[in-house]
Order: structure tokens, then C-alpha cells, then sequence
């Protein structure tokens, strides 16, 4: 079974520029996430929460290493994941481009 989550919208800090620590800016999130289905879903309320909670909370400096913790949390607390990926933009940072950073993780990621 896979779950799409597509444009997920939210604001959060994030980024090592000075003015992106001082104030929050809008984030897009993907995420597709291949699962073992055996007669128990995922629930995709969780995944959502989980995934705002982590990138508010953390703070972080780089999309990459939001990427890598989203991935993480989300293996520890779903243990039927077989494969998720993520995309992180950043639709405010530069005026004529929306920037993102995406990766692909697998079972042994």
C-alpha cells in the first residue's frame, strides 16, 4: 500500500541565513510512503502531525537534515514502512523559483 501526502503547508524556522532564524516561513511537504499492509493501516493523521511537530520543534538549519529526521521518526513510530519520499520546498526563499530538496529512503536507509 502507498500514502500520498502532497503539499502539505505549514510555517516553521528553518535555514542558516540570519533572517530565517528570527522568523517562521512557509514549507510544502511531500511524502509518499510505501507500506506492508497486513489488516492494520497507517494512519495518515499521525503521519501528518508527526511530520509539523518534528519540523516546528527542530528547528532546523538545513532541509537535508529535516529530511533525514522526518525519515527517522517516522520508521521508529510506523515499523511497517517499507520505503518513504520526502520532499521539502521552500516557496518564499527566492522570488522567481520554488526550491526544494527531496530523498528517497529505503528499507535499509
Amino acid at each position: 500500500m502507498t500514502i500520498h501526502i502532497e503539499e502539505l503547508k505549514f510555517q516553521t524556522i528553518i535555514g542558516i541565513l540570519d533572517f530565517e532564524r528570527t522568523a517562521p516561513q512557509a514549507v510544502i511537504v511531500t511524502a509518499i510512503i510505501d507500506y506492508k499492509y497486513k489488516k492494520k493501516f497507517l494512519n495518515y493523521v499521525e503521519i501528518v502531525d508527526l511530520i509539523k511537530t518534528e519540523m516546528i520543534e527542530s528547528k532546523f538549519l538545513l532541509i537535508e537534515d529535516a529530511l533525514n529526521s522526518i525519515n527517522k521518526k517516522l520508521r521508529e513510530r510506523f515499523k511497517s514502512i517499507k520505503k518513504i519520499d520526502l520532499k521539502i520546498t521552500k516557496p518564499s526563499i527566492l522570488a522567481d523559483c520554488l526550491v526544494s530538496v527531496s530523498n528517497k529512503y529505503s528499507s535499509n536507509s
